[in-house]
């Protein structure tokens, strides 16, 4: 309860902050569906120059914004290759950073290296990772780029690799903007170009792969980080989302669909004086309809410099969620999921079989009651894993309950259901594990079952289902 109040509290501060913003690109995303007009730089530059200069004018606004309604299309910047060249074929994931001069420090060669080092030779195939060299200061970019093409030479000609400049001639105005927050002058100059960088980068890395996740130049990654991706974006099938999260840090760690990144670059670029990326990012998640948050855990990625980008301050922030070993990611293959037990709130069943930070919530459960997953097709199990109860609440565990798997599925009014089960036994302590499964069993699995063999007056929150398929 104190975690849905505390969420409850962040969004009426974001909304009391942000109302007019909020309006503003509701209206502008309604009119993108209606009109088609060409997409021009020189319009939203001037868009940007005089919001830096005037009080919002709805009126204004909705004039302008018909010249600036198409947000499908590129935007117009002519970039400069500073090493590589993109494939032809199409990857599966690319993974952008965006990187400036830094008063102490450089992070960005270990980023890269981790990335690269952390993936497989299968993953390697699959991905790509765009680097924008966004800072204004030619020299450092020389440097940055002879450093770069000495230390991963075959990255770059493997075509996995790509640096990039977009020219300072198609930014925006950055100085005398708005004080949003009271944050002195350097400060909103700073993170305005951050925007405006990561909108370029967006927009660059649009039609590169089926999906993007945006990473700091700071960063270290988990092993076989791609492989989980894969796995949780499997889980997801079916469900609608904008936004994936697999660090709960700023910016680190945002997944995409590709498809959405043209919409993001000119979101970025539209409100790019108004407060930081990572705050113009929960909004766009929002504006597109997912209402909640989707974490992964553990985490993917760690943020591992020491110094800000910003001024060089000290910046000590660390995902305590990180895992750098990632040796048991669960396959969940799709199902559908259905329970008799009476649902407290939004805490539905699906939420146990996330590979997301969410939980299934059942007030008392009785004696019979039933917790079900339909599996779309027949699998082989190597391994099951059930959790229950959280740290907050250890005694809302199933006390006294067992876990059957089923073959032979029937239609059942609505829905289907497995007309046999087999019971692999007993939860302890709240929890259940068991592996070799596919070696105890004489069919391929249809229907798994946690069944409640007596009645408990403590609720009973399911934290995690896990199951690895053969």
């Amino acid at each position: 309860m104190r975690e849905m109040v505390a969420d409850k509290m962040r969004c009426l501060r974001k909304r009391s902050t942000v109302s007019f913003l909020g309006i503003l690109v509701i209206l502008l995303l309604f009119m993108n569906l209606y009109i088609e007009d060409s997409y021009v730089l020189e319009g939203d530059k001037q868009l940007i120059r005089e919001s830096s200069t005037h009080q919002p004018n709805p009126e204004r606004y909705v004039h302008t914004f018909k010249d600036l309604s198409n947000f499908s299309g590129a935007i117009n910047v002519t970039y400069r290759y500073l090493a590589g060249m993109p494939l032809q074929r199409k990857r599966f994931l690319t993974i952008g950073l965006s990187s400036v001069k830094r008063k102490k420090g450089n992070y960005l060669l270990e980023t890269i290296k981790s990335i690269f080092e952390q993936s497989s030779y299968e993953e390697l195939k699959e991905i790509s990772v765009v680097v924008h060299l966004a800072d204004f200061n030619s020299s450092w970019r020389e440097v940055m780029v002879q450093d770069i093409t000495q230390k991963f030479a075959h990255h770059i000609i493997a075509g996995r690799l790509m640096v990039i400049h977009a020219p300072e001639e198609y930014y925006p105005i950055l100085n005398g903007l708005k004080r949003n927050y009271n944050d002195p002058e350097d400060r909103v100059r700073f993170r305005s170009k951050q925007n405006v960088d990561y909108a370029f980068l967006i927009n660059f890395c649009a039609n590169i792969s089926d999906y993007y996740v945006m990473l700091e130049d700071d960063v270290r990654c988990s092993k076989n980080f791609l492989t989980a991706i894969k796995k949780v974006i499997t889980s997801l099938e079916g469900t609608y989302w904008v936004t994936l999260e697999f660090s709960k840090l700023g910016y680190i760690g945002k997944l995409y669909h590709s498809h959405d990144l043209p919409r993001l670059a000119h979101f970025l670029l539209m409100f790019y004086q108004e407060m930081p990326c990572d705050w113009l990012l929960s909004h766009f998640r929002g504006l597109l309809a997912q209402k909640n948050v989707i974490r992964f855990k553990p985490s993917l990625f760690q943020h591992m410099g020491y110094y800000s980008s910003y001024k060089g301050t000290e910046n000590k922030l660390k995902d305590d969620d990180f895992e750098e070993e990632l040796f048991d990611i669960p396959d969940n293959p799709p199902a559908s999921l259905y329970t008799n037990m009476s649902v407290f709130e939004n805490y539905d069943a699906s939420k146990a079989y996330s590979s997301v930070d969410e939980y299934f919530w059942g007030k008392s459960p009785s004696t019979g009651d039933v917790f079900v997953i339909i599996f779309e097709n027949p699998i082989i199990i190597k391994k099951i894993k059930v959790n229950t109860g959280t740290e907050d609440r250890q005694n809302d565990i199933l006390h006294h309950g067992a876990l059957d798997v089923g073959g032979n599925i029937i239609p059942f009014k609505q829905n289907r259901q497995c007309s046999t089960y087999i019971r692999l036994g007993e939860f302890k302590n709240g929890n259940f594990e068991i592996s070799d499964v596919n070696q105890k069993i004489p069919f391929d699995v249809h229907c798994m079952r946690i069944h409640v063999t007596k009645t408990q007056k403590e609720w009973l929150i399911i934290r995690s289902i896990s199951i690895w398929t053969s």
